[in-house]
């Protein structure tokens, strides 16, 4: 069975579990100050537009796109359960994310990732997605523990596509 992505309610019970094991992720490996993954409370934001990726019904990963103004917005919450890693979920999510921000008229979109070993996995898919270094945007500060990466995703992308 496909692999299907849409809109999903972060409040949901399996969801919630997703997201506790991505926060207890965060938290073990990075300084708390450092911690920038947001608890189920904030993803039902009305800026935030929360996905989930689901094959048969069973949740395999998330993600979600926080909008940071008209022309910009930021990937957050990205988390594939452990099982699915290596078969393209987390690659898919990215994807349809970045396509539902060109959709949305969003130019860039931006995210914020650790940058410690148990990172590399996400920094290796972000950049083979195409996004590239850049420096912190929105509160973000420049810090050790903080690598901050961007995408083109307007017109001027999509005609190089």
């Amino acid at each position: 069975m496909d692999l299907v992505i849409s809109v999903d309610d972060p409040g949901a019970d399996d969801v919630q579990a997703l997201l506790e094991r991505h926060l207890a992720f965060a938290r073990e490996l990075t300084p708390p100050e450092h911690v920038h993954a947001l608890e189920v409370d904030n993803l039902l934001d009305p800026a935030i537009t929360f996905f989930s990726a689901r094959r048969a019904g069973l949740l395999l990963g998330v993600g979600a796109l926080s909008r940071l103004n008209d022309a910009h917005a930021e990937l957050k919450s990205m988390h594939t359960n452990e099982a699915a890693r290596g078969l393209g979920v987390g690659r898919a999510i990215v994807d349809h994310i970045l396509v539902f921000a060109a959709v949305q008229n969003y130019e860039r979109v931006s995210l914020e990732t650790g940058t410690m070993e148990a990172f590399a996995p996400a920094r290796f898919l972000y950049t083979k997605v195409g996004f590239v270094p850049c420096k912190p945007f929105a509160a973000y500060t420049a810090n050790p523990h903080s690598v901050y990466m961007t995408i083109e995703v307007g017109p001027r992308r999509m005609l190089r596509s």
